[in-house]
């Protein structure tokens, strides 16, 4: 058996590994790659193997760094099954046709340019329609459910506790004369997340490929993300003021409402009105409510006691669709909540809050999430009082509060116990999907832990095993 890293290799996007069993392949993810522009283009548009000699693909989850260059797999001639959760091929077929949209937004922007400066135009990566015939490839697998892959490979799929449908992958491989187990751990939660079950942690595994992202980090328990929050809430509620979150559309925005319903079930809050103000959110958030046989048991619980028996839904809350409703939020006086996309404040329909409320020191800007560098998100998170939005500078006068607590990434400890589960088997580790800052302590962790072989693997690399 041999592995090709070729994706999330010493970085964190385009997850892609190439596994070669029994004479036939096997992809795990196909992500898109996300950095320098230049890069990037060249990166997505060209795949290192021959697309319709691939076999099968198995997706873990439906972030766009793992399933977002299926669309141009496929317009490159796969033709083969993409294994998935139900929940998951449901998520990334509505996350793909967002990303077909912005691809094809990007290339008509570029192209405007091109044509004023002589330049031949340029096709986007994929398009919405490409994006759309993803869906028919997918072939859902229950959790546990066994399947095969390949000859020879015998799959099941495990919870993995990191968005909805989030799954590992546990390969049993026959292979000359050779029995033996390969675990991908996809990207691993963490517990007591909400909505979600817990990881499920590997079992008699011989080789295990496992995500390091945050391999350097020690993780705050969520519960006291929870009550970080309820304390903002409370604070900015009772100055009569608003409280505005830049979130991204899938899994922070559902978390974020399902807290705010238990906040107000437990007559933490008053009933104030909530909006969800993302298109994708919305969408989302409908595919949450489609899958419960994704959610722990404190949410079937919660769904069976609440009177609305809904965990997404309640009578403040309001998921705002056209232009229309959006602008009609700028009018509500008094406090309220506003969950808006995109998830660094650079671009939607988030901006247009801000820029209505940055400037009434009443209000609360809550950061709940990491903030790329040079982004408005990072500037508010870093409480800059002088930013610009739409060109425009605007004085920040409202309170800026941030909340690390939310991260659905496991961190160090988590990573080591994940990998000690299964020490007595285990003959060889690969680190992926995460920088050197993240695998660099992890692989000493896991080295001081007693493990003799630790790999991080270069983009192009190959193991034999």
């Amino acid at each position: 058996m041999n592995i090709h890293f070729h994706g999330a290799a010493q970085t964190v996007t385009g997850s892609m590994h190439l596994l070669e069993i029994n004479g036939k392949t096997l992809l795990l993810e196909c992500g898109l790659f996300q950095g320098r522009r230049k890069e990037s283009f060249h990166r997505n548009r060209h795949f290192p193997f021959a697309c319709d000699e691939l076999d099968s693909v198995i997706l873990s989850h439906a972030h766009i760094d793992h399933s977002g260059n299926l669309p141009h797999l496929i317009k490159d001639g796969y033709r083969g099954d993409i294994f998935a959760t139900a929940a998951t091929a449901h998520l990334a077929n509505i996350m793909l046709l967002d990303s077909g949209y912005i691809h094809e937004e990007d290339a008509k922007y570029l192209n405007k340019k091109r044509r004023r400066q002589g330049k031949s135009p340029i096709e986007p990566l994929y398009t919405q329609e490409d994006a759309g015939r993803v869906a028919s490839y997918f072939n859902t697998v229950g959790y546990r459910e066994t399947f095969q892959p390949l000859p020879g490979v015998e799959a099941h799929l495990v919870d993995a506790g990191h968005i909805l449908g989030s799954a590992a992958v546990v390969l049993d491989i026959k292979e000359e004369g050779r029995d033996f187990r390969m675990w991908f751990s996809g990207d691993v939660g963490r517990p007591g997340l909400p909505l979600l079950r817990d990881p499920v942690f590997p079992q008699e595994s011989d080789y295990l490929i496992m995500e390091c992202t945050y391999g350097d980090k020690i993780k705050r328990d969520p519960e006291e993300a929870f009550l970080e929050f309820r304390e903002v809430v409370q604070r900015t509620v009772s100055r009569g003021g608003k409280i505005i979150i830049p979130a991204f559309a899938v899994g922070r925005t559902q978390e974020l409402v399902y807290y705010l319903h238990k906040m107000i079930e437990e007559n933490d809050i008053p009933e104030i009105p909530v909006f969800v103000d993302s298109p994708l959110a919305i969408r989302a958030s409908q595919v949450f409510r489609d899958h419960p046989e994704c959610f722990d048991q404190e949410t079937q619980k919660f769904i069976a006691e609440d009177k609305h028996h809904e965990v997404l839904g309640f009578d403040k809350l309001s998921y705002t669709r056209s232009v229309e409703e959006s602008k009609a939020i700028n009018h509500v006086k008094g406090p309220a909540v506003i969950i808006s996309a995109s998830g660094m404040a650079e671009v939607g329909r988030i901006l247009h809050h801000l820029k209505n409320n940055i400037e009434d020191p009443k209000n609360t800007i809550l950061i709940v999430s990491w903030q790329a560098p040079h982004t408005l998100g990072r500037r508010l998170a870093e409480r800059e009082k002088r930013v610009k939005i739409f060109g425009e500078t605007y004085t920040r006068r409202a309170e800026v509060s941030t909340i690390g607590g939310f991260s659905a990434h496991a961190g160090q400890e988590l990573l080591t116990k994940y990998a000690l589960h299964t020490k007595q088997t285990l003959k060889q580790i690969f680190l992926v999907h995460g920088e050197p800052r993240g695998a660099d302590p992890l692989r000493a962790r896991l080295h001081e832990e007693g493990f003799p072989s630790v790999e991080y693997p270069e983009r192009g690399e190959k193991f034999e095993i």
